[in-house]
Parts: structure tokens; sequence; C-alpha cells
């Protein structure tokens, strides 16, 4: 007996920690009225948020302007999302000639940039495992 508490205390202090995995669960609102693709990307890293390099990404339908998903099983950290309503079906934000959006778009936080779009930390959101959830507004 006294050898197999010895064994598990060592085997626990030993092993690393097991992760315990994280869903982000978000919310969009304030897409246009009529039928729109919805385009999500989710990033990890500052870097990868400043050069359009996603963990994940999903695409959805809206409906009604809304829309509802969940990014599943991610390690604990942080993260920051990207959308926007393609409302054209191109497959992209479209902008005008001085290079602002012409269709809706929002980041987690409802982060804003003052000459481009916001920070990697200002639309960052900590998951610490669990279940978190957020609403992005398009504007």
């Amino acid at each position: 007996m006294k050898w197999t508490s010895i064994f598990f205390s060592l085997a626990a202090t030993l092993l690393p920690p097991l992760a315990s995995a994280a869903d982000l669960k978000v919310a969009v609102i304030n897409g246009p009225a009529a039928p729109a693709t919805l385009y999500l990307a989710l990033f990890d890293t500052a870097d990868a948020f400043a050069n359009s390099q996603a963990v994940a990404s999903h695409k959805v339908e809206l409906h009604d302007g809304a829309a509802q998903l969940v990014f599943s099983g991610l390690p604990a950290g942080r993260y920051a999302v990207k959308s926007f309503a393609d409302e054209n079906g191109n497959a992209k934000l479209d902008t005008n000639l001085l290079g602002l959006p012409t269709e809706r778009y929002g980041f987690s936080n409802n982060a804003r940039g003052r000459m481009g779009p916001p920070t990697f930390d200002a639309a960052a959101v900590q998951l610490d495992g669990g279940s978190t959830s957020i609403t992005v507004q398009l504007r």
C-alpha cells in the first residue's frame, strides 16, 4: 500500500499537467437583413492577427443579421476574432477607393482601430478552459 501511494505521488509530480480544452462561443449581431455569408477567423498571437494567419475559421450564413457558432477544443490562451459579412457573395471584404470597408465587419471585444484594424491586445479574449461566450457587433 505504501509503494502504491509513493508511485502515484511521484507520477503526479512528473507528468505534465493536463491542459483543459476551451470552447469560444461567438454570437454575431448587427449583420445585414438581406442574406449574407459571415466569415470569421480566430488568431492566437499578435503576429498571426496582423498577418491574417488564422488558427481556425468558420463560414456561416447570417439569418436576420445574426449568427452563432463555436470554436471548440482550443488550448487555454488569448484569442482574437476578425469577422465580416460578405453581402455580395465574392468571398472577400470589399473596400472603397480609400481602402475603407464597404461591407460590415467586426472584432472580438468590439475593438476598434484608429487608422486601420485594432491591435491583437485590444481584441484578445482570455480562455482558461471550459466555455467562454462573446458577442461581436458588426458595423
